[in-house]
């Protein structure tokens, strides 16, 4: 009897691989993925003026590995310090308008890093090392942080898969290093009733090949990790321009995995406890804006959420709509 459940096991064993690897095999990157304009718009933050914006700043993580940020540094009593972190594809220049508006207001200092895998320094462009390093890189950031201003207060934010590493950061061990959170437009889960079908066109996900490297991932089988799951429809114009080399196009499976909350999402959001801030358009591209309340609001009632009318994606980092959203939402911080 205990013979034949073991070659039971072993055959559904077997069984269960080469379905995996079949999904992974059969689920190939495409060439090419960006168009002319791109399903979201970058004119925004192309249009921007960045001779003014701050150099990049180094900083070493707990495995040697030296990452970068950029520091708009308020004025001397200001006791809140923001880490904002960029969405997919993209890096710490995102925020430039934002964080200086933020600066010179005295709301907080600002904290932008170019997260790893991203930017013009990155070693390992779309990759990380493991699943959930992105949060390890996040906590050891927050750690410089306070020790640049010891006892701010520490505020998440992100914006797009930003927001969503944000929320994934809630949920794990380090969520208790941040006091508030800062969500524009997060990603909460392709499957989420707060996201449009490929978020809208900017995502091509190899769906297969996710749900094959997930279920090695299951057996503890790592090996496959650095295999390409997810592209980003990126306008050709944003490739061809000056910044075109810092666009990331394309996520390895553990970067993937590490830039979003986890596959139980509502988990992760009903650990955020803390007081935060959601902001969105009614004309996101990506995102549904009037779903955002509703969703979350039945896992954590520790929020405040701000629909801005006729504001996209990207143009959220730079309308003016947002910035006295932004002033008083600080305010009450204080309270």
């Amino acid at each position: 009897m205990f013979q034949r459940i073991g070659w039971f096991t072993l055959i559904s064993l077997t069984i269960y691989l080469v379905i995996a690897v079949v999904l992974i095999l059969t689920d190939q990157p495409a060439l090419r993925t960006a168009s002319a304009n791109g399903p979201i718009a970058f004119d925004a933050l192309t249009a921007v003026d960045y001779t003014h914006i701050p150099e990049l700043r180094p900083y070493t993580v707990r495995d040697d590995t030296t990452l970068y940020y950029r520091l708009y540094q308020s004025a001397p009593g200001t006791n809140k310090v923001l880490v904002l972190l960029h969405g997919s594809g993209w890096h710490s220049m995102q925020f430039y308008p934002l964080a200086a508006f933020i600066r010179d207001n005295n709301l907080a200092h600002v904290i932008t890093p170019d997260l790893r895998g991203h930017g013009f320094e990155t070693e390992q462009r779309g990759d990380v090392d493991y699943i959930g390093q992105l949060e390890d890189d996040l906590a050891d950031l927050i750690a410089v942080a306070k020790q640049q201003f010891p006892g701010a207060m520490v505020v998440v934010g992100g914006h797009s898969s930003g927001g969503g590493l944000a929320i994934r950061f809630a949920g794990g061990r380090y969520g208790s290093e941040a006091d508030a959170y800062l969500l524009l437009a997060p990603f909460l889960k392709y499957n989420a009733p707060t996201t449009h079908s490929n978020s809208g066109g900017w995502a091509r996900p190899l769906s297969r090949r996710i749900a094959g490297l997930t279920m090695i991932n299951n057996l503890g089988i790592r090996w496959f990790n650095d295999l390409t799951v997810i592209q980003f429809n990126m306008p050709q114009a944003v490739l061809e321009g000056p910044l075109g080399e810092s666009a990331t196009t394309s996520y390895s499976y553990r970067l993937n995995t590490s830039f979003a909350p986890r596959s139980n999402y509502v988990r992760d959001l009903s650990a955020m406890q803390q007081p935060f801030l959601l902001v969105t358009g009614t004309a996101d591209e990506s995102f549904i804006a009037d779903q955002y309340e509703s969703t979350i609001s039945a896992y954590t009632n520790s929020g405040s959420y701000v629909v801005l009318p006729d504001v996209g994606h990207v143009d959220l980092l730079t309308t003016s709509l947002l910035e006295p959203v932004l002033a008083d939402w600080f305010l009450t911080l204080d309270r």
